[in-house]
């Protein structure tokens, strides 16, 4: 009963067990369907996203909703990358059904891994640019201006932003008007706020009081509401560079649990396709239909 079942009791190792020919055209196209889908995602995110506050989806929910598209993704581009692995692989002859079922799902885990690398390597730029297609719209100037722009720049010129009503206050040198030398004091006050934030994220105690002085003498504000800009200011960098690391963390969370279901997906695949390659189906003959 048992030779029934399993008829190939003998494995025979003069064929190669890995048809590396099968796993390179599996992975290729799991990649060019990678790249489809993300396209097609980019499409899908430029209608879903609207700059007005009444209309599109929220944040948060693009966030997950890009998470899930993301494993969806890499579950159906596996999937059929690991089938075609399986399915193009030479039939190997006199072997245990065991063993051929560990080389098809090892076929289907190969292709898994190298059209991962391939994404990750030679489709890096251009799943980059669709991913990031919103940028697009923008213009090549103003996309340039938005790499060029360094964050800290941002936060500097909130701590010198003036109240065009404001006088400036008096100096305490009157040959030196406050605001003699506006750029100076910011590029001063930028090279701080990049070395503390790069330390420390956030600015020493002697600096932030420096800083409040020299704010204070360029926008006519009191000590006291200068101290009060610096220190929200402060408090929104650490905000955005919090918020920023959380992200990056959920992504990379979305992107493991993306990458094991793809894995998953290819190697399940794969075992679907040997079988149909070797004409068998849950211990049953395939004939094929006649024409």
């Amino acid at each position: 009963m048992e030779s029934d079942l399993h008829p190939a009791t003998t494995i025979v190792d003069a064929q190669a067990g890995v048809s590396w020919a099968a796993v390179a055209a599996g992975a290729v196209g799991a990649a060019a369907l990678t790249l489809v889908l993300i396209a097609f995602g980019a499409g899908l995110g430029l209608s879903a996203v609207s700059p007005w506050s009444d209309s599109g989806v929220s944040v948060s929910t693009f966030k997950t909703g890009t998470g899930i598209y993301l494993v969806i993704v890499a579950v159906m581009s596996s999937a059929v990358g690991g089938y075609l692995a399986a399915r193009l692989r030479t039939k190997w002859v006199g072997v245990h059904t065991h063993e051929v079922f560990f080389r098809d799902t090892a076929h289907g885990f190969l292709a898994w891994a190298f059209a991962t690398l391939l994404t990750a390597s030679a489709l890096s730029s251009a799943t980059s640019y669709l991913a990031n297609g919103t940028a697009a719209g923008i213009g090549s100037a103003a996309s340039q201006a938005t790499r060029s722009v360094n964050p800290a720049d941002i936060y500097v010129d909130k701590l010198f932003r003036t109240n065009p009503t404001a006088q400036p206050t008096s100096s305490a040198n009157p040959a030196t008007p406050p605001n003699a030398y506006p750029n100076q004091s910011r590029a001063e006050v930028l090279r701080l706020w990049t070395s503390d934030f790069r330390d420390n994220q956030d600015l020493s105690a002697a600096d932030r009081t420096y800083v409040a002085q020299v704010v204070a003498a360029h926008t006519g504000m009191s000590q006291a509401d200068a101290e009060k800009r610096v220190n929200d200011v402060i408090t929104e960098a650490k905000t955005a560079a919090d918020n920023a690391r959380k992200g990056a963390a959920k992504f990379s969370f979305w992107l493991t649990a993306a990458m094991l279901f793809g894995a998953f997906a290819a190697s399940l695949a794969a075992v679907e396709g040997g079988s149909l390659r070797d004409g068998t189906w849950n211990d049953r003959v395939l004939t094929p239909r006649p024409l």
